[in-house]
């Protein structure tokens, strides 16, 4: 209960101090927007590049087994196999 009345008090001091510094809450509003978006921006850059970067790692095959890896891992299931018997 007290929760409630808290929560509604806050409210009501906050439509109140809305209303009378409407025009300071646009200057605070007007100064937040542009670093949220240079932040926001440059994180959303960052995580395109990062998955440029990975998109390009998967054409050139660099991650792709070679035939030796193939051989060993041939072998390595036919000694698993083993021994599970």
């Amino acid at each position: 209960m007290k929760t409630l009345i808290g929560g509604a008090i806050a409210v009501l001091l906050g439509v109140v101090g809305l209303a009378v510094w409407f025009g300071e809450f646009l200057n605070l509003l007007a100064g937040c927007i542009p670093p949220v978006l240079l932040l926001g921006g440059g994180l959303a850059l960052y995580l395109g590049f990062d998955e440029l970067k990975d998109s390009w790692k998967k054409d050139e095959g660099i991650d792709a087994p070679v035939d030796d890896d193939k051989t060993k891992i041939a072998e390595l299931e036919k000694e698993l196999n083993e021994l599970k018997k």
